[in-house]
């Protein structure tokens, strides 16, 4: 059994953009009106600084600003989840032991990357990481972009202890999901990690989702949430299909990341474009972007009083 009331971490967690100002600096005021902007979405919380918040493309410093924009602005009403993984162990410390001096709820961080590195090696990054703060720890394993694909016997010896209380898997195999689930016990946490297939991960055992594209549509994941747990199984499936024509379309775009952004634009939330080598959208990408945002707003209407009328 673990320490923490693990209720507060079930749910849809958006995995947060970055927030620029015109120069491409962090800029804290557009940090807390995108956090503010999720509050009354539905949604559990926030995972602060992982791949969609650009986290490994920028500074300790910048890291550690947002972070502090963010718990400051929303810290008392959504849970934070803080994304803590750097190339080195020192840094990661350095942003672990910050994330809690800032009040955030858990800590969370991939292996680090460019480096092939041994089991021996993730597990001593993860450890130094879990002993730096008294925080409950929620492992992220992304094999497609880290290249360390997570095994079940380092899985259960990091699972065993009391501090880490979770897995973000988004890795491409819900039966991988599953065994997680399986070999560390129903008290541990599961994060579906890949937002197209968020309700194939909720059957297969997870107890929520961690992802990017919930941020231009949270009130979709939040619906989709409901309509499996209300086991509504078929309007659930057709919302997830619903759901996946969008991610497929913002994936055509230059990148999904600029795409997301562009949108948030046109609801008047100003985040920047993202960080290079991640690309901008163009010009000629906005009126298709404009009609995709049209067309979320009228799934959110249309499954919102679906939703309604099951609850």
């Amino acid at each position: 059994m673990k320490a923490w009331d693990l209720d507060q971490f079930k749910g849809i967690f958006v995995a947060m953009y970055s927030a620029y100002d015109e120069a491409g600096e962090v800029c804290e005021e557009r940090v807390k009106k995108l956090a503010r902007s999720y509050v009354n979405s539905g949604i559990t919380g926030l995972y602060v600084g992982g791949s969609s918040g650009e986290g490994i493309l920028q500074t300790a410093e910048e890291r550690k600003k947002v972070v502090e924009a963010v718990t400051e602005e929303v810290g008392r009403e959504l849970t934070i989840i803080v994304h803590v993984g750097a190339n080195s162990t020192r840094e990661s410390k350095e942003l672990a032991i910050h994330a809690e001096k800032c009040g955030a709820h858990a800590i969370s961080a991939v292996p680090a990357i460019y480096y092939r590195l041994s089991e021996q090696s993730v597990e001593k990054h993860w450890q130094e990481m879990i002993d730096s703060s008294s925080l409950p720890f929620i492992i992220y394993n992304i094999p497609q972009t880290t290249g360390f694909n997570l095994t079940q016997p380092l899985f259960q010896k990091m699972a065993a202890q009391e501090k880490v209380i979770g897995i973000k898997m988004s890795g491409e195999s819900v039966f991988d999901l599953q065994q997680f689930k399986a070999n560390a016990g129903k008290e541990f946490l599961v994060y579906n990690g890949p937002d197209e297939q968020f309700l194939g991960g909720r059957i297969m055992g997870a107890d929520g989702g961690i992802g990017g594209t919930y941020g231009v549509m949270p009130e979709l994941f939040c619906s989709l949430e409901k309509l499996y747990r209300a086991q509504k199984l078929e309007k659930a499936q057709k919302l997830q299909f619903e759901i996946n024509s969008v991610i497929k379309k913002l994936l055509s775009y230059p990148s999904l990341y600029g795409a997301c952004k562009y949108i948030l634009s046109l609801r008047n939330i100003e985040t920047g474009s993202p960080r290079l080598p991640l690309l901008p959208v163009t010009q000629q990408d906005h009126a298709s972007l404009a009609e995709l945002n049209d067309t979320i707003q009228a799934l959110i209407n249309t499954y919102t009083n679906e939703v309604e009328k099951v609850y």
